[in-house]
């Protein structure tokens, strides 16, 4: 560049000195040598300048192929060394680097419209003060029912429902919706966010269809649960039906004193079956019965204290050491105190019932914050379970004890869920097991 500068610098000094030169031949009166050198003057005044109109309407036209960003085209360079050659040197360097770097982008897009339009979700991109769609992938197609739009509000005449639901939903939250179609009605969970750039403030919305997976784990969950109850009551109409038949069989062909007992006995046993299958209805509605959470600050140091106060008769009894671990004594934790309560007792007495067969039986709760995530674990070294039982002790009415109900778990887990939260359970056999309940923020 300094080198081209020098070179221009040059010339103007050399027309200078002409300049010059025929006004000094002018002064002499030397009127032909100087009209010679005015015409030679001239000559190579509209040479270089036509040099520069050149090389400035191919700066000009480079500059317009920039801002289209075409790249395509190629400089031809006569003389590398002359200011034209070294010029269209930098404008071919300048293209293939802009070349790089489009198909560096156009290969970064095509991955991301491969990978996005893998995904089973459905999504929109649009501006959000125009509402011009900027890219829908296939799944929005294929969902919606729509091969093309060209602007959000297309929508109001395909699927209004659908398009009041985008343009009204939160921001930065999940949010599950029902919405109407010409096929029926489906559940849709969208997630929407926006973003700004030079060009305006985009958002993008995000659908899953979630009818058919909640139809499938509700279809399960019925299975499993008519499963639990059609053991439970089979269990106890079977032998009820059988005795009935026999106690009826006996009347009919008559009795005496001696079968009295035998008749007061199964009468009884009857009486005392059916008392069961009532207290076996009365723990499904329980588990049915759950109140709404009512969220109030309970600090954990009160809440295990209060709950260790509770079992310490039972602890005493049974001689099993519980252990309070609380490494923040001011940790507080939102929730409702008599369900969480409810939950971490079951969960205790669960625990002592685990460890009523050790030589040293221990039971440690604990509470622990973890980003942003309030977890209680309640941990034991008892007998643990096989990961067979530990996929079913969630279910209602599933027990591995002899008077166990089968509801405390599920109880707890139903609590843990009304709280948005969960209950993980961790164990292994001959080392104890791990219930951890997490509260979200």
């Amino acid at each position: 560049m300094g080198r081209l500068r020098d070179f221009f610098f040059w010339k103007v000094l050399f027309l200078l000195f002409v300049a010059v030169g025929i006004a000094y031949l002018c002064f002499l009166k030397w009127y032909l040598p100087a009209m010679v050198s005015f015409i030679v003057l001239l000559l190579l005044g509209f040479r270089w300048l036509g040099k520069q109109r050149k090389l400035i309407k191919e700066l000009l036209d480079f500059s317009e192929a920039v801002r289209y960003r075409d790249f395509t085209r190629r400089f031809v360079i006569r003389n590398p060394k002359s200011a034209e050659g070294r010029l269209f040197a930098a404008f071919n360097a300048i293209n293939e680097v802009y070349k790089r770097i489009s198909m560096d982008k156009e290969i970064q897009h095509q991955y991301l419209n491969k990978v996005l339009n893998m995904l089973d979700s459905a999504i929109i991109f649009y501006q959000e003060d125009t509402g011009k769609v900027m890219w829908i992938n296939d799944a929005f197609k294929q969902l919606f029912r729509t091969p093309h739009i060209g602007n959000i509000h297309g929508l109001t005449k395909r699927h209004p429902e659908l398009y009041e639901k985008t343009i009204h939903m939160k921001l930065g939250k999940q949010q599950v919706e029902s919405v109407s179609f010409a096929m029926g009605k489906i559940k849709l969970l969208m997630h929407g966010s926006t973003f700004s750039t030079q060009e305006g403030t985009f958002r993008i919305v995000v659908y899953q269809n979630i009818s058919e997976a909640i139809d499938e784990t509700e279809t399960r969950a019925w299975h499993k649960l008519l499963r639990v109850l059609t053991h439970e009551i089979m269990n106890s109409i079977a032998p009820i039906s059988s005795l009935a038949e026999t106690l009826h069989a006996r009347l009919e062909q008559g009795y005496g004193e001696e079968d009295i007992e035998d008749l007061k006995l199964g009468i009884y046993t009857i009486k005392r079956r059916s008392e069961g299958l009532l207290q076996f209805a009365k723990s499904y509605r329980l588990i049915n019965k759950v109140d709404e959470p009512n969220f109030v600050d309970i600090q954990l140091k009160v809440l295990f204290e209060s709950i260790y106060q509770l079992l310490e008769p039972t602890l005493l009894q049974k001689n099993i050491d519980l252990d309070i671990i609380l490494k923040d004594t001011r940790l507080v934790l939102r929730a409702d105190i008599n369900l969480v309560e409810q939950a971490l007792i079951n969960l205790l007495l669960n625990a002592m019932e685990a460890v009523k067969d050790c030589a040293e039986p221990y039971i440690s709760i604990a509470g622990l914050k973890r980003d942003d995530h309030v977890f209680i674990k309640i941990q034991d070294n008892g007998r643990g379970m096989s990961p067979d039982i530990q996929e079913q002790i969630f279910t209602p009415f599933f027990t591995t004890k002899k008077s166990g109900s089968g509801v405390g778990l599920t109880l707890s887990k139903q609590i843990m869920l009304l709280h948005k939260g969960n209950l993980f359970v961790e164990s292994e056999e001959g080392k104890g097991s791990t219930f951890s309940l997490q509260f979200m923020p």
